[in-house]
């Protein structure tokens, strides 16, 4: 028999429950912890470059292709449902270990075809990990829903600059880097398999339906919130592919390169805090305007970067610093809302749906930043990124009228 969520008159005591502050901290550790192993090989790109003689073409799909993997992995499971017919702790857990295995195969393949192989696995099995995690923590809180999803992708975004912060403490060192965020793989599936419970506010569980993704598609607000969440995608992977290069680019031999990598580090980490910062703003000013000020923001940076090219090291750094704070602050209130607005017994093939096209949308400047870096240079290899937010503003402000309507 499915739980039923429990009536409003209890809602408050719910959540204030203190054990929810216990799950979001131990799911927040697991998705930091499994989601180092995204950005491995990117951030080793230079010696992989080196040891297999690779172009800045080929350089780029050793994240391209992780990306290509994490789309497979949640458009299969939203094909199948998996995200609302099997235990999301179970889901998280085996994923985080599988991810973490496939990541280690970097330290053994010999050549640059079976390196995609295996960032291709890994980003496969971080399907398993990312929205089933966001969906976890959404049973834990209902009134800061947004806070707890903004902790956890913030959580996520540091996660994945970390192979960057490994590498400028223990140098360019593959082994440091990758099996470094293997074993943090393996330790978030602990965490997550032992310790995790799911919360007062489950979602509803339904048999496996074909048509279920065919509904999502026909639903009209779970797709305008999607398509605000595209215009993020535009710009959110691009810039964190390939700052660190853009970083390099402008400090030349100025600037030793443990401090490049390191603003690199910066530049990605601090969207964490940009996260937190995001959902606890969207609690209180609402969703579409936080996340139409962090599109506005992140957008006008991928312009004025090239402006700050040529100017002081730290100036650059700042800069990409405040981009790096907005360009992923309104990520997790895209799936806050979806998980808001979508049918309750389809939450998680929502998220995957919602996440899958926007992955896949990713490969495509994901690998244009280099051709347009070619063609005008890196000053300003990113201003065609800011078509992103204007679109993702527009499908925003269009969900906004269409729930207006519908209150109205």
């Amino acid at each position: 028999m499915t739980p039923s969520r429990p009536p409003l008159a209890q809602a408050q005591s719910l959540d204030d429950d203190p054990k929810r502050w216990v799950m979001l901290a131990l799911v927040s550790a697991g998705m930091l912890l499994s989601l180092s192993a995204w950005m491995t090989a990117t951030a080793i790109g230079p010696e992989l470059q080196v040891r297999w003689s690779l172009t800045s073409t080929q350089v780029g799909w050793l994240t391209t292709v992780v990306q290509l993997g994490f789309v497979l992995g949640t458009a299969a499971a939203a094909l199948l449902n998996l995200a609302d017919v099997v235990s999301s702790r179970s889901y998280f857990a085996a994923s985080a270990a599988l991810a973490a295995a496939a990541n280690a195969a970097l330290l053994l393949v010999p050549s640059f075809s079976l390196a995609l192989v295996a960032r291709f696995a890994t980003g496969v099995f971080l399907a398993g990990v990312y929205p089933p995690g966001m969906k976890m923590i959404s049973t834990w809180f209902r009134s800061a829903r947004g806070f707890a999803i903004g902790t956890v992708v913030g959580a996520l975004t540091v996660g994945k600059a970390t192979p960057y912060l490994l590498k400028a403490l223990g140098g360019p060192s593959v082994t440091a880097v990758v099996g470094g965020a293997s074993v943090g793989g393996i330790v978030a599936a602990l965490l997550i398999a032992t310790a995790y419970k799911e919360g007062p506010y489950p979602f509803p569980k339904r048999a496996f339906e074909w048509d279920r993704v065919l509904r999502l598609v026909r639903h009209r607000e779970t797709m305008l919130a999607t398509g605000g969440y595209l215009g993020h995608m535009w710009e959110l992977y691009a810039m964190w592919t390939w700052v660190p290069v853009f970083l390099a680019a402008a400090a030349g031999e100025n600037v030793p390169h443990a401090w490049v990598d390191l603003a690199a580090f910066g530049a990605i980490a601090i969207g964490g805090l940009g996260c937190v910062w995001g959902g606890a703003a969207a609690d209180r000013m609402g969703r579409t305007k936080v996340v139409n000020v962090a599109m506005v923001v992140s957008g006008v940076c991928c312009v004025a970067v090239g402006f700050a090219f040529s100017a002081p090291f730290p100036v650059l750094v700042l800069l990409t610093w405040v981009w790096g704070f907005f360009v992923v602050a309104d990520s997790a209130q895209f799936s806050a809302v979806v998980t808001e607005v979508a049918p309750p017994d389809s939450v998680g093939t929502a998220l995957m749906l919602q996440t899958s096209l926007g992955f896949l949308l990713t490969m495509v400047t994901i690998q244009a930043v280099p051709v347009v870096a070619e063609l005008v240079g890196w000053r300003w290899a990113f201003a065609f990124l800011a078509l992103g937010p204007v679109a993702g503003i527009a499908s925003m402000l269009r969900l906004a009228r269409v729930q207006s309507h519908a209150q109205g």
